[in-house]
């Protein structure tokens, strides 16, 4: 017996009446097998039901593509019923991936040409959701014609029509343009709504549309000041505010006329006063127009007293109880910040008091425009604030806000103690989330800054007699202990409270370090070396260090063995080389924001040094010799050539202390990615410490007029390489050139293997989302071999 097929309300009844999704399965599939047989027989009669049918199991998730040809047949048949299921199913079954889209353009056009409204609605519908290219360059003189039909349906439909295929074929923009100014003296609310989504859309698209478009302004101008005063239709009012997507849509059509262009922006400039000072802030539709007013005003070339308003309404909307209207306004003024940055600086206080929200993305969105303002008149203030904040902000902003305060410290610092202090802070705070490069910097700084030595011991000192925690702030502070361990002792530091402190506390504080759980491998490595650099400045018996050195001689660790083999060895066969070997370490080249100036020095010394003889000493060709300590190889050693005698030269490769060599010739940078305004930079840098470690400083930019949001940067490389990507700097990159995001690469690549590499990025841009996966195999020569 054949079970009869059921009908529509029916089978929703039993599907929503199934307990479990097998018995789901099992109506669904049994209802499936009647519906191929029907269509099998040809049924005209009930072909639409089926259809009807097999929609409602495609809208659960099942498949349904066995029902497009049905599609097809019912779209050319002459019945209305047949023909609106048929356009229903096109939509939902068919699109640009499959060929079948484009059997129904001739059906498509027929229907067009009928005359018959709500089959010409049927088609226009069906035609803007999934009509490709092709379907769009064939049917746009149909579509053409209906624009200026007397229906206001058919008109609205075929406007919005019109929009779609603009996306699709920008090149059709001639075709679209000549109507436009008819439709602009509707005043049917829908078709003079449409023109103006379909003006925008030719003007974001073609130069040619934008220039004939420029004409209308006064037009556009008459009729938003009409909605403004006298306003348009009071079914469309919302809140008491006139159409306000309506006005909104015109605003963004002003924007992008006005843009670049002086007589536009000029005409449009009394306008937008009028309508800032006049909307009605109370309700969320009068924000969303004032809103777009703003951006309105800041795109275009408006009057600097208009830019200021546009900036004191942001400021207004940070004092607003709705979160969102607070993160638009942040988001607007990180914007702003660059080209209107003393009148976003007078809403300083307020978005400070941003940084304490509750809500993450509120308190990022502060931080990152907190950042953007600071200065060198406000970077006192701006710091305690910052440092406040890191202090209590939660943990996955911690990364960003310390990083923004070492950036912010470098660049606007008015002294080098409050420079050191400030570091120190935030490495006392928040050291494990602070940038890899912190720790260098800081020795570096510290190291330039002699009359800052005796300080800056002291207070390192002190910070690693509280916290042995904060990985950072131990390795600066070993390092700075044994290079400027005597002045320690000494004692003879004016600047802060005097402390007594002996020699056996020191060493008894390295040895926690080198002995806690907690210290990373190169955090003992600092604590070993600082040790050993003890052993020249101290005026004691250096039996103690000796033993500690000599203990970790046998320690798992491979690097921190060498290290320890070798002093040891230092200590044994050459100890009266020693006290030359551990001298201070000389000055590193900086690459911060004074580099040009130091650079300048730099070459005028080089200029000089090579006009006088280098002396030699004999104890230069010994200390080479110190190099092969572990070589194990007997017979003649081939000596270099003379080197530098100084300290810092030869021995710091034995020593591998932090400071290092003059780095080799830079590796060129490389643009690997542009679209759309958005740029994706590498850089690249390999420590001479350790030549397999290549550093990659991923850089995205954006050039465009949108922010781009929700940035995802992922790599791979081939197998014979290890990769470790780190935490990006965020995930919102400004637009017009704002705060960029950096992203660090770190491969090893002990084999010298070609190097390849494999990105795949993803974001959001205007309102779309974008994915690109590409291969970088141009990477420099100098970044593997």
């Amino acid at each position: 017996m054949v079970v009869p097929s059921l009908k529509l309300q029916d089978l929703i009844e039993e599907i929503r009446g199934a307990k479990t999704q097998a018995q789901e399965r099992e109506v669904i599939q049994k209802e499936c097998a009647h519906i191929r047989a029907s269509f099998r027989d040809g049924d005209p009669v009930h072909r639409h039901r089926q259809l009807a049918k097999l929609l409602y199991v495609h809208m659960l998730g099942y498949p349904a593509h066995f029902g497009q040809m049905e599609c097809l047949k019912l779209i050319a048949s002459s019945r209305f019923t047949d023909k609106r299921v048929g356009y229903l199913g096109a939509m939902l079954l068919l699109d640009e991936r499959h060929d079948a889209h484009l059997l129904i353009t001739n059906s498509i056009k027929n229907d067009l040409s009928q005359g018959i409204q709500p089959v010409q609605g049927l088609a226009l519908c069906t035609l803007s959701t999934m009509g490709s290219a092709e379907m769009c360059r064939d049917l746009a003189p149909e579509v053409e014609k209906l624009l200026l039909q007397p229906s206001p349906y058919v008109r609205k439909k075929a406007i919005l029509t019109a929009v779609h295929m603009i996306r699709k074929v920008p090149e059709l923009s001639s075709v679209f343009l000549p109507p436009c100014a008819q439709l602009l003296h509707e005043r049917h609310h829908g078709i003079l709504l449409g023109t103006i989504t379909l003006i925008t859309e030719l003007c974001e698209r073609s130069p040619a549309a934008l220039r004939h478009f420029r004409k209308v302004v006064p037009q556009l101008v008459h009729i938003l000041r009409t909605l403004v005063t006298m306003g348009y239709s009071t079914e469309h009012s919302i809140s008491g505010v006139s159409d306000p997507f309506l006005q909104v849509q015109i605003l963004r059509l002003l924007r992008i006329l006005g843009r670049n262009h002086e007589e536009s922006s000029e005409t449009m400039n009394d306008l937008l006063a009028q309508v800032a000072t006049n909307t009605d802030t109370s309700r969320n539709a009068g924000n969303a127009v004032l809103f777009e007013t703003v951006l309105t005003i800041m795109d275009i070339r408006s009057a600097a007293g208009l830019r200021v308003l546009a900036v004191n309404i942001l400021g207004r909307f940070l004092l607003n109880s709705d979160r969102n209207i607070r993160y638009v306004a942040l988001t607007s003024l990180l914007r702003l910040v660059q080209s209107d940055h003393s009148a976003v600086q007078r809403h300083r206080p307020t978005v400070v008091e941003c940084l304490r929200e509750t809500d993450a993305s509120l308190s990022r969105r502060a931080l990152e425009l907190s950042l953007a303002l600071v200065n060198s008149s406000n970077v006192r203030a701006m710091m305690q604030e910052l440092q406040a904040f890191l202090e209590s902000c939660p943990p996955d902003l911690r990364a960003d806000c310390a990083s923004g305060i070492l950036l912010a410290a470098e660049r606007f610092a008015p002294t080098k103690r409050w420079h050191i202090d400030t570091i120190l802070h935030v490495l006392t705070t928040a050291g494990t989330h602070v940038r890899d490069d912190a720790v260098a910097n800081l020795t570096q700084l510290i190291g330039g800054a002699q009359e800052l030595h005796a300080y800056s011991v002291r207070r390192l000192y002190n910070a690693l007699a509280e916290d042995i925690s904060q990985q950072p702030l131990v390795q600066v502070a070993a390092w700075c202990i044994g290079e400027y361990g005597d002045l320690l002792l000494a004692g003879n530091c004016e600047e802060i409270e005097p402390l007594q402190v002996d020699e056996e506390e020191v060493l008894a504080l390295l040895e926690k370090v080198l002995q806690s759980h907690m210290s990373l491998p190169a955090t003992r490595g600092y604590a070993l070396t600082a040790l050993m650099k003890l052993s020249t400045r101290l005026c004691g018996d250096n039996n103690r260090i000796r033993q500690v050195v000599s203990i970790y001689g046998s320690c798992l660790d491979v690097e921190l063995q060498q290290r320890a083999v070798e002093y040891d060895t230092l200590f044994r066969k050459y100890d009266h080389m020693r006290a030359a070997i551990l001298e201070k370490m000389p000055l590193v080249e900086r690459d911060g924001p004074q580099a040009d100036e130091e650079a300048k020095e730099s070459k005028e010394a080089a200029q000089l040094s090579e006009a006088a003889p280098v002396p030699t000493e004999p104890q230069a060709s010994q200390l080479l010799d110190l190099l092969d300590l572990l070589d194990g190889a007997s017979g003649d050693v081939q000596h270099p050539p003379p080197l530098d005698p100084s300290p810092g030269g030869a021995l710091i490769h034995l020593l591998d202390l932090p400071c290092v060599p003059p780095p080799p010739a830079p590796i060129p940078d490389l643009k690997v990615f542009e679209r759309e305004g958005v740029q994706l930079n590498l850089s690249f840098i390999r420590p001479p410490e350790n030549p397999a470690l290549l550093l990659i400083t991923v850089t995205a930019t954006n050039f465009s007029e949108g922010d781009v949001t929700h940035f995802i940067c992922q790599a791979a490389v081939p197998k014979s390489l290890q990769l470790q990507l780190q935490a990006p700097s965020g995930n919102t990159v400004p637009a017009r050139g704002g705060l960029p995001i950096t992203q660090l690469f770190r491969i090893l690549n002990p084999n010298k293997a070609p190097l390849r590499l494999k990105l795949r990025l993803t974001y959001d841009h205007f309102h779309q989302s974008v994915q690109e996966i590409f291969e970088v195999n141009n990477l420099p020569v100098e970044s593997w071999q």
